[in-house]
Protein backbone atom coordinates (compact mmCIF):
# COMPACT_ATOMS: atom_id res chain seq x y z
CA UNK A 1 0.00 0.00 0.00
CA UNK A 2 2.55 2.30 1.30
CA UNK A 3 4.80 1.67 -2.34
CA UNK A 4 1.45 2.37 -4.54
CA UNK A 5 1.07 5.67 -1.98
CA UNK A 6 4.67 6.54 -3.18
CA UNK A 7 4.19 5.28 -6.71
CA UNK A 8 1.15 7.55 -7.48
CA UNK A 9 3.25 10.43 -5.73
CA UNK A 10 5.99 10.33 -8.21
CA UNK A 11 3.61 9.83 -10.76
CA UNK A 12 1.59 12.94 -10.22
CA UNK A 13 4.66 14.84 -9.24
CA UNK A 14 6.07 14.32 -12.94
CA UNK A 15 2.82 14.92 -14.69
CA UNK A 16 3.38 18.17 -12.59
CA UNK A 17 6.71 18.83 -14.09
CA UNK A 18 5.70 18.37 -17.36
CA UNK A 19 3.07 20.54 -17.26
CA UNK A 20 4.98 23.53 -15.95
CA UNK A 21 8.06 22.62 -18.31
CA UNK A 22 5.07 22.81 -21.48
CA UNK A 23 3.75 26.11 -20.24
CA UNK A 24 7.32 27.55 -19.78
CA UNK A 25 7.94 26.74 -23.69
CA UNK A 26 4.90 27.91 -24.49
CA UNK A 27 5.40 31.12 -22.66
CA UNK A 28 8.80 31.57 -23.86
CA UNK A 29 8.17 31.80 -27.33
CA UNK A 30 5.78 35.21 -26.02
CA UNK A 31 4.85 37.57 -28.56
CA UNK A 32 6.01 38.40 -31.98
CA UNK A 33 6.54 41.46 -34.08
CA UNK A 34 3.91 43.63 -35.41
CA UNK A 35 1.83 40.63 -33.64
CA UNK A 36 -1.11 42.66 -31.56
CA UNK A 37 -1.58 41.67 -27.75
CA UNK A 38 -5.17 42.33 -25.94
CA UNK A 39 -4.97 44.24 -22.34
CA UNK A 40 -7.20 44.13 -19.71
CA UNK A 41 -7.11 46.09 -16.65
CA UNK A 42 -10.42 46.01 -15.44
CA UNK A 43 -12.59 49.30 -17.03
CA UNK A 44 -9.80 50.05 -19.14
CA UNK A 45 -8.54 47.59 -22.41
CA UNK A 46 -6.85 47.66 -25.25
CA UNK A 47 -3.97 46.33 -27.42
CA UNK A 48 0.27 46.22 -27.31
CA UNK A 49 2.16 45.48 -29.95
CA UNK A 50 6.00 45.77 -30.64
CA UNK A 51 8.41 46.75 -33.50
CA UNK A 52 12.25 45.50 -33.83
CA UNK A 53 14.56 48.59 -34.48
CA UNK A 54 18.28 49.57 -33.98
CA UNK A 55 17.95 51.13 -30.60
CA UNK A 56 16.00 48.07 -29.24
CA UNK A 57 12.38 46.93 -29.13
CA UNK A 58 9.71 49.93 -29.14
CA UNK A 59 6.47 48.44 -27.83
CA UNK A 60 3.36 50.47 -28.66
CA UNK A 61 0.05 49.63 -26.27
CA UNK A 62 -3.34 51.95 -27.09
CA UNK A 63 -5.61 51.74 -23.88
CA UNK A 64 -9.07 53.27 -23.75
CA UNK A 65 -12.22 53.35 -21.05
CA UNK A 66 -15.03 50.92 -21.72
CA UNK A 67 -17.82 52.00 -23.19
CA UNK A 68 -16.59 55.38 -22.83
CA UNK A 69 -16.48 58.17 -25.78
CA UNK A 70 -13.31 59.66 -24.66
CA UNK A 71 -9.58 59.84 -26.63
CA UNK A 72 -7.50 56.30 -26.49
CA UNK A 73 -4.17 56.87 -24.70
CA UNK A 74 -1.53 55.77 -26.38
CA UNK A 75 1.81 54.99 -24.78
CA UNK A 76 5.33 53.96 -26.44
CA UNK A 77 8.39 52.49 -24.75
CA UNK A 78 11.95 51.04 -26.11
CA UNK A 79 12.55 48.27 -24.08
CA UNK A 80 16.62 46.89 -24.35
CA UNK A 81 17.14 42.99 -23.24
CA UNK A 82 15.65 42.83 -19.18
CA UNK A 83 13.53 45.54 -19.15
CA UNK A 84 10.31 45.49 -18.59
CA UNK A 85 7.00 47.97 -18.76
CA UNK A 86 4.23 47.82 -16.51
CA UNK A 87 0.39 49.20 -16.94
CA UNK A 88 -2.12 49.72 -14.07
CA UNK A 89 -5.13 50.76 -13.29
CA UNK A 90 -5.52 51.30 -9.53
CA UNK A 91 -8.47 49.83 -7.68
CA UNK A 92 -9.58 50.77 -3.99
CA UNK A 93 -7.77 51.12 -0.63
CA UNK A 94 -6.21 47.22 0.13
CA UNK A 95 -7.20 46.19 -2.92
CA UNK A 96 -4.61 44.81 -5.57
CA UNK A 97 -4.19 47.22 -8.90
CA UNK A 98 -4.78 45.08 -12.27
CA UNK A 99 -1.33 45.41 -13.98
CA UNK A 100 0.00 44.40 -17.34
CA UNK A 101 3.91 43.96 -17.34
CA UNK A 102 5.61 43.35 -21.01
CA UNK A 103 8.89 42.28 -20.28
CA UNK A 104 11.83 41.82 -22.54
CA UNK A 105 14.20 38.17 -22.42
CA UNK A 106 16.93 38.88 -25.19
CA UNK A 107 14.79 38.72 -28.17
CA UNK A 108 11.60 37.45 -26.56
CA UNK A 109 8.48 39.77 -25.29
CA UNK A 110 6.31 38.19 -22.70
CA UNK A 111 2.93 39.75 -21.62
CA UNK A 112 1.53 39.03 -18.48
CA UNK A 113 -1.10 39.68 -15.38
CA UNK A 114 1.14 41.05 -12.70
CA UNK A 115 0.19 41.82 -9.31
CA UNK A 116 0.64 45.34 -8.06
CA UNK A 117 -0.48 47.26 -4.13
CA UNK A 118 -1.67 50.46 -4.21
Amino acid sequence: MMKDLIMNFYRTLAAAAFALASLSAVEAEGLKPIQSQAIDLGGLSGVAYYTVERDGFHVVATLAQDGEDGAPVRVESVLAPGQSVTFSTPRGAGAQAEAVEISRWNDHVLVHKTALSN
